[in-house]
């Protein structure tokens, strides 16, 4: 059984196929590589080599489930469906291969064949295998079935919320809009929190009944007063007085997908990340313009560093659709991870230009920007993030913070010093802003009593961070207290042992008290910790080496600052 499947049996008991791997030397080679790109999630890869193992033993239960399991996490549900077939005329117990012929039936509208599918041969998950039966007699027109169903499954109290909530999606399926709400308003509104779409869903039910004012409150109820472009454009058209269609799941085989998709989601983040693609990707094959299952299949494919399946599964929404911003912003990010910075930006620039008053892309723009270290280009979108962002917004304090960095680092000072006092007017405890103002005056050598204090607020908020215990090291040390100084200095190493700055400054410390051989060697080791893409300055080798060569008394000589023996009032 693929390692990546083997990881979710805790959660959903994936059946165990029974044959052993092929033993044969003309299997070994395909079926090890096919091992190996399980491991690494390269899905396309498993099934090349899974199916060139299988070609050679071609009723092997085991490497049949491979090749299934690897076709669907590709998207390539319809290939799968041959061999899932197969694997069953085995008697062998596969959970995808049961997925996948319950989707081939569905999306063929046989529910009957789903109907008389044999209930433990076929078992996929409680909570699947009952709302299959539950749409299943939807699709063969039998609703007072289909609700004994949903009935008897919601008798279960941990799957309840779920089955209540494919039950008002059936009744509204059905055209039985005002059962549906009863159900929602039962539930004192608990449905609507069950996910975006069961909030979009309780509110398209709403409007479907003419109460377009009570969805746009149950509307700001679920995402409150700031909405993404695809939650504005329904707000539009319910101000306009216009009925939004019902769309989450209004026909038998569209409530099929749904529940792929409800386990999907609601897995999502409890359990593999494997497992679940599953089921999204299950949903959207039966469902192909189910974005919500694109948007999530996607997500998960950069979590699995398959950041190239992940960047074309984001490009499979179409530029119409409401969340298309949400799509290229998942694909921005992808291509980011995928180490692509100049494909990520050009994404968020157009996407600022064809959302232009929303903040989240500039942000996003500008934190990769200050990745690129391009602090002009970052401050300048920081700039309209700010214009475009409310003044209660709980954001606005991290913007100020992000744009002092991108000032400091091109030596803007004063509006560098600006912005962070800004931010910290709006949480004047965040100990990020606390530590980096902090850190800053002390590199001026300015307001050294206010440096000692912000960045001691900063130590009692993050004793752990190695970062902020340096900064404090750091700020006793150029106050001259470096007997006080090393000891924070030490621990500062102690978290952050191979970092060439707090090597340095420790070393630095070591100096001052006089510890001659421990500074040079803490010198020497942070020489040894420098990667030749650290182009910040702050661990400067030449200026390390210089400091092995003639000590630090002489270096501080050399470039015109007071001796340590006059900042120690020596």
């Amino acid at each position: 059984m693929p390692v990546s499947i083997l990881r979710t049996l805790s959660c959903a008991a994936l059946a165990a196929v029974s044959a052993p791997a092929a033993q044969a030397d003309g299997l070994a080679g395909a079926y090890l590589a096919g091992r190996a790109a399980t491991y690494d999630s390269d899905f396309a890869a498993a099934a090349l080599y899974y199916t060139q193992a299988l070609a050679r033993d071609p009723q092997n239960p085991l490497l049949m489930e491979n090749v299934i399991f690897a076709q669907l996490a590709m998207g390539k549900a319809e290939l799968a469906v041959p061999v899932a077939q197969r694997l069953l005329q085995t008697g062998a117990r596969s959970q995808v291969a049961n997925i996948i012929i319950a989707g081939s039936h569905a999306a063929a509208g046989d529910f009957q064949a789903i109907l008389d599918r044999d209930a433990e041969q076929a078992a996929i998950h409680p909570l699947v295998d009952g709302l299959l039966e539950g749409w299943a007699h939807i699709g063969t027109g039998s609703v007072s079935n289909a609700l004994k169903s949903f009935d008897q499954l919601a008798q279960d109290g941990s799957l309840r919320p779920f089955v209540v909530y494919h039950r008002a999606l059936a009744l509204a399926s059905a055209g039985d809009y005002g059962g549906a709400e009863e159900l929602f308003a039962a539930e004192d509104g608990r449905l609507a929190t069950l996910s975006r779409r069961a909030a979009v869903a309780r509110v398209q039910i709403l409007s479907q009944l003419g109460r377009h004012d009570d969805a746009r409150e149950a509307l700001k109820a679920a995402f409150g007063s700031r909405l993404d472009p695809g939650l504005e454009a329904m707000d539009a058209q319910l101000a306009a007085g216009e009925t939004l269609s019902y769309t989450i799941a209004p026909s038998p085989l569209e409530g099929v997908a749904e529940v792929f998709f409800t386990l999907g989601a609601a897995l999502n983040g409890d359990t593999a990340n494997d497992y679940v693609l599953m089921y999204a990707r299950m949903a959207a094959s039966l469902r192909p313009d189910h974005v919500d299952a694109i948007l999530l299949s996607a997500g998960l494919l950069d979590q699995l560093g398959r950041y190239e399946l992940s960047v074309a599964t984001y490009k499979q929404v179409p530029v119409s659709h409401p969340d298309y911003h949400a799509a290229e912003m998942g694909r921005a990010e992808a291509l980011r991870r995928a180490a692509k910075p100049d494909a990520a930006i050009e994404v968020l620039e157009q996407l600022a230009r064809d959302f232009p008053k929303q903040p989240s892309v500039y942000v996003s723009l500008g934190d990769l920007l200050r990745q690129q270290e391009d602090y002009a280009g970052a401050a300048s979108a920081y700039d309209k993030a700010l214009a475009n962002t409310s003044e209660g917004s709980g954001t606005r304090w991290f913007l100020y913070y992000a744009r002092g960095i991108c000032h400091e680092r091109l030596d803007q000072w004063a509006q560098a010093e600006s912005d962070f006092r800004a931010s910290l007017d709006l949480d004047p405890d965040r100990p990020q802003v606390l530590n980096y103002l902090g850190y800053s005056l002390v590199e001026k050598s300015s307001k050294l009593d206010e440096a000692l204090d912000l960045i001691e607020r900063a130590v009692a908020a993050r004793p752990d961070s190695g970062f902020i215990v340096d900064s404090l090291g750091w700020v006793l040390y150029r106050m001259g207290q470096f007997d006080e100084a090393v000891a924070h200095m030490e621990r500062a190493v102690e978290l952050m042992p191979v970092d060439p700055v707090v090597n340095d400054h420790l070393g630095d410390v070591y100096w001052a008290v006089g510890r001659a051989r421990e500074a040079e060697f803490q010198w020497k080791r942070a020489l040894s910790f420098i990667k030749p893409e650290d182009t910040d300055g702050e661990a400067d080798p030449e200026r390390i080496r210089r400091k092995l060569e003639v000590g630090l008394d002489a270096v501080l000589a050399e470039e015109g600052a007071k001796p340590l023996k006059v900042a120690n009032g020596g």
